[in-house]
């Protein structure tokens, strides 16, 4: 009779069915984050009197530049949940760093578009709380 050591998806199922559901979660978020600041990117970029900016803004930039950057940043996301969806450690890694810079970034562009700057703060901390409790089945 052979022994067979357990593993940990025969260990700890349900703790693996939920990291595979957070992690599946984390790199959707991810993607919707992404999407979400290209079309802030296009909006800023295409029709710049879109955006209403406040008198006494410390951080001010030209509306096209601030379109760009968030293009950029929304490209890089959208690469990031690409590898989060593989379980790749460098996907785990960039998207918890991008999301960091997509909280700054949005906390800079406040006065331009507040509602939506922080919707996308707020999208991108539920990515980096998801990422960062995220155990795959190789980490036990």
């Amino acid at each position: 009779m052979q022994m067979t050591t357990p593993t940990p998806e025969t260990r700890h199922p349900v703790r693996q069915g939920i990291a595979a559901g957070t992690s599946i979660g984390a790199a959707i978020l991810l993607l919707t984050v992404g999407v979400l600041q290209i079309f802030e990117g296009i909006s800023a970029v295409v029709k710049d009197d879109l955006f209403v900016v406040g008198p006494e803004y410390v951080y001010q930039f030209d509306i096209s530049t601030w379109g760009w950057i968030h293009i950029v940043l929304g490209v890089v996301l959208v690469i990031c949940s690409i590898g989060l969806m593989t379980g790749s450690t460098w996907g785990k890694v960039a998207a918890i760093v991008i999301a960091a810079l997509a909280i700054i970034l949005n906390f800079l562009s406040l006065p331009y578009y507040p509602y939506w700057s922080i919707l996308i703060i707020a999208l991108s901390i539920v990515v980096i709380w998801a990422v960062s409790t995220w155990r795959p089945a190789d980490e036990y």
